[in-house]
């Protein structure tokens, strides 16, 4: 089996192949279009006819090459960059390259024998594309937000709104009105922000709409986890990218960082926090968890149970967190399922 090792950049990837001792054999650096990535195939296919293919997790940069492999019937697997750097550290050689990276994350596919697979993306792509599209949004408005605040304390500090209420559009309707009034460069400026958080408020607003019909779809059982909003939800789907790609629950939760690190020593079983894996992931499970901690009665009872056992709060929050990392999980298989008999 040929493991090939891509180490993806904008204008070009580094190909590294390696045999099954992950002994560098041949590499090759290409350019990013269509016509790249058939002659790369090409030059893999006259080093071996079984290949796995080893990408680094950065999509952006290598979803063309991704594509285009995965039509030309290829296996792909997704390197996490920590892995990656593990890899590269453990290496007899020094420093860093295109070449060393690219032998690096062939040499964590090797390594690591259960990757999440890469797959053509449908209706999850679109949702992370929403999704990401709305957080970029929502960071520009609170830029917005945060310049018309000390625009608004230097005109008059009496109208400055409360925390939070430049998100409502009758709080920036009233602005608008009361700024109409007024004369000057200052109250101009604080105008046009007002009309650009406005704009900015009606987008979000259509985006999350189009999100949560396309999550009520996507996810139906998942919507169903107590203290699951259609926006964590569609965090989740998104950053999942296909739930059949894990094999197990216990591998979704290495992948998520719910999994704790074993840290036994001379008879003594510890284990501690995981900082691997999705955060963004393991944020959407933290959002959960902290809503369940305050209203839902079983992870209430589990939370008390663990602290009598003598965890701390943060312990049995991440107790709590690995077991809404199966729950999830399985809401997600539901979710397929359902899809394919739908499908069918």
């Amino acid at each position: 089996m040929l493991t090939i090792g891509i180490d993806a950049h904008k204008r070009t990837h580094t190909a590294v192949a390696c045999d099954e001792s992950g002994r560098e054999l041949a590499r090759r650096t290409i350019g990013t279009s269509s016509a790249d990535h058939l002659a790369l195939l090409a030059w893999a296919r006259r080093h071996g006819e079984q290949r796995l293919w080893a990408v680094e997790d950065c999509r952006h940069l290598s979803r063309r090459l991704e594509r285009d492999l995965l039509g030309a019937g290829e296996c792909i697997v997704r390197v996490s960059p920590k892995l990656m750097a593990h890899a590269r550290d453990s290496a007899r050689s020094y420093g860093k390259s295109d070449a060393i990276d690219a032998l690096a994350v062939a040499r964590a596919a090797l390594r690591e024998p259960h990757l999440p697979l890469a797959r053509l993306e449908g209706q999850e792509r679109e949702l992370r594309l929403l999704v990401d599209h709305r957080e970029d949004l929502v960071q520009e408005r609170t830029r917005v937000c945060n310049r018309l605040r000390w625009h608004l304390h230097e005109l008059d500090p009496e109208l400055e709104p409360a925390r939070g209420s430049l998100r409502r559009l009758s709080t920036l309707a009233r602005l608008r009105e009361i700024l109409a009034a007024m004369d000057g460069l200052l109250a101009r400026l604080a105008r046009e922000l007002v009309e650009r958080a406005l704009e900015l408020t009606l987008q979000i607003k259509e985006l999350g709409n189009e999100i949560a019909a396309l999550v009520e779809a996507l996810a139906p059982s998942l919507l169903a986890i107590h203290g699951c909003s259609f926006l964590t939800a569609a965090k989740i789907v998104a950053e999942t990218a296909g739930i059949e790609r894990f094999r197990s629950p216990a591998a979704y939760a290495r992948h998520n960082g719910t999994a704790p690190l074993p840290v036994s020593s001379a008879g003594s079983v510890h284990h501690r926090l995981s900082r691997a894996g999705n955060r963004q992931l393991n944020a959407a499970l933290y959002r959960i968890a902290l809503t369940q901690s305050q209203w839902h009665p079983e992870a209430k009872a589990l939370l008390l149970r663990r602290r009598e056992q003598g965890d701390s709060s943060r312990e049995a929050l991440r107790v709590l967190k690995r077991r809404l990392s199966d729950v999830v999980y399985r809401a997600l298989s539901a979710d397929v399922e359902v899809g394919l008999r739908v499908a069918a």
